[in-house]
């Protein structure tokens, strides 16, 4: 057993300066070798028989930062990844010979650390991007902020590599137990047909404030920041956490270029926070819109915007709302966004932590905008609204209709495999079948209904429904409401093999692959068709016909041709 060296005093940043100590112990076991040790698959170092004391060093390629708690982390000198991660005196970070880092990690950074008082800041800058890692005194938590000042570096997440074997799990958005690939290199099929890939989350962000997982008395977290700088609003979708045989990420996704419907926002993001626990939660005092950091508003973080130069907007109240769907209410401009629900018995909401400006606001049944309006925002004040009143006349949900398939809520919810998509592909086995035609009256209309509809794969499902008399006398409006669209998939409607629509505009959809990767999110459409009086059977006896077709001239085959999620199908007055 050999004994470290100590660092010169110049290296070594203790505090308080009376507690330094002479140097670490380290030694390597095997898993099981001394009580209390071990996490398989982790390298163990023993315990210092003393308390560990808050403080930095530097070995000559990182800083060392001990938390004075049960955390020790190093960044690298040279580019700012975060390589060792020790948590109670096993190893943590890294697999694949990779560290921890944004992006895929930072070419030659400057990189640059500094005490102040019970924290410790590492800042590293590339180019324009600048990161930073923070360290409180006694915590067993890394806080990191980036700030992206513009697109030099292509996307934004910062990825958390843990090593293999100490977290097993087969969810999901692990592939561990599969190397089957069915689309690109990232979707996987077990034996057993079931599908797997990291994109499959089942979370949107405002579902979630921690990712991580928990065995063996460590859990192991990043506890997510307030996106204000990200993109996609409160319903985005998007890779939170993966595992495979050579170990585990974790993700904070900034800004991801797949399902987006926003551009891309730039600006310091955070803090978020690589959080250990003793296996249970990690403490609600980090989640977004709890998490308050004063120690951090002297320290010089590019960007950064303390508590007092912010600003908070309240709602006394939401009318003209169907109580029987939450509503949220989002503000957004170009350079930030924030969200918040809306009270169930009243619609009173209240969004805090804004920066000042001038935003759009929009309320949302479920996820299907049906309002918006102009707030400001200032600095150290509450804007207060009086009680908004949505125009019924905006719910498409209110209007009367012959017949209607699903809901009007900006979501596939309750149609065929709807639930299932949001972590499965398509061709999953436990999927129900894609095909099948559906009867007005049947009472399993919008469960019979798929939730998605491709070209290559169920193009020409049929609607049959009977009008009285009175009705088939007389022209109607079918809508077809939609959430989304991969390759300008759109419908084309056929009635009674007598009428045929034009084949409608694309509407402007997120480019990338969504409906096989776990996300129905887009931009909500609703296409309209006026269909004749002299398209409908006269003999009420008789079943009229409605064939959705997906047209588009772009998309591959299968489950990547061209497809759409439908929200609603109506026929009205």
């Amino acid at each position: 057993m050999s004994q470290q060296q100590p660092s010169p005093p110049s290296d070594r940043h203790l505090t308080p300066p009376s507690h330094r100590r002479v140097g670490r112990r380290k030694f390597i076991i095997g898993a099981g070798a001394a009580a209390g040790a071990a996490v398989a698959g982790g390298t163990v170092l023993a315990q210092q028989a003393s308390a560990a004391t808050f403080g930095w060093s530097d070995d000559g390629s990182n800083y060392v930062i001990d938390t004075g708690a049960n955390l020790v982390f190093k960044v690298s000198k040279s580019n700012g990844d975060l390589t060792s991660l020790v948590y109670k005196g096993t190893e943590y970070q890294g697999y694949g010979g990779m560290n921890s880092h944004i992006e895929s990690g930072l070419g030659s950074s400057t990189v640059s650390i500094k005490q102040s008082g019970s924290t410790i800041l590492v800042s590293v800058a590339y180019g324009t991007l600048k990161h930073y890692y923070a360290a409180r005194s006694g915590e067993n938590n890394v806080y990191l902020w980036t700030n992206k000042a513009d697109s030099s570096v292509s996307a934004t997440r910062y990825i958390l590599r843990v090593k293999k074997g100490l977290f097993l799990n087969d969810e999901p958005d692990s592939y561990t137990y599969t190397n089957s690939t069915i689309e690109a290199s990232d979707v996987f099929a077990k034996s057993d047909g079931q599908t797997r890939s990291k994109h499959f989350s089942k979370r949107r962000v405002m579902d979630y404030d921690y990712i991580g997982w928990s065995s063996g008395g460590v859990g192991l977290w990043i506890v997510r920041s307030n996106h204000e700088k990200a993109s996609g609003g409160p319903f985005y979708r998007s890779l939170l956490r993966h595992q495979s045989a050579d170990g585990g990420g974790l993700y904070e996704i900034l800004y991801y270029a797949q399902s987006q419907t926003e551009d891309q926002r730039f600006g310091l993001q955070g803090p978020y926070v690589i959080a250990f626990t003793d296996g249970g939660a990690p403490s609600s005092s980090l989640f977004p819109g709890t998490l308050t950091t004063p120690w951090a508003d002297s320290l010089g973080i590019s960007g950064y915007v303390p508590a007092s130069g912010r600003g908070r907007v309240a709602g006394v109240g939401i009318a003209g709302r169907n109580t029987s769907y939450p509503y949220t209410v989002r503000l957004a401009n170009s350079a930030a966004q924030y969200w918040g629900t809306a009270r169930a018995s009243d619609g009173y909401f209240s969004i805090g932590g804004a920066l000042p400006g001038t935003y759009t606001l929009t309320v949302y049944k479920g996820e299907l905008a049906v309002h918006t309006a102009s707030v400001t925002v200032s600095a150290g004040a509450t804007t207060t609204l009086n009680t908004i009143t949505i125009p019924s006349s905006n719910d498409p949900g209110n209007a009367s209709a012959i017949w209607r398939i699903g809901d009007w809520n900006g979501t596939p919810s309750g149609f065929k495999n709807a639930e299932l998509m949001t972590y499965a592909h398509p061709s999953d086995a436990r999927a129900a079948s894609w095909t099948g035609n559906v009867v007005i009256g049947s009472g399993s209309e919008t469960s019979a209904f798929p939730c998605y509809l491709w070209k290559d794969v169920n193009s020409g499902i049929i609607v049959y429904f009977k009008l009285t008399a009175a009705q088939a006398a007389a022209a109607h409006t079918l809508r077809i409401g939609v959430t989304t669209a991969f390759s300008n998939g759109r419908p084309q409607v056929v009635v009674n093999d007598a009428w045929t629509s034009a084949i409608p505009t694309p509407p402007t959809q997120p480019s990338t692959r969504s409906l096989t990767c776990g996300s129905y999110r887009g931009n909500n459409h609703t296409f309209t068709y006026s269909i004749p009086a002299s398209a409908w059977r006269t003999d009420t006896s008789q079943y009229n016909t409605l064939k959705i077709n997906v047209v588009s001239g772009s998309g591959s085959t299968g489950y990547l041709s061209a497809g759409t999620s439908i929200d609603a199908i109506d026929l009205l007055p």
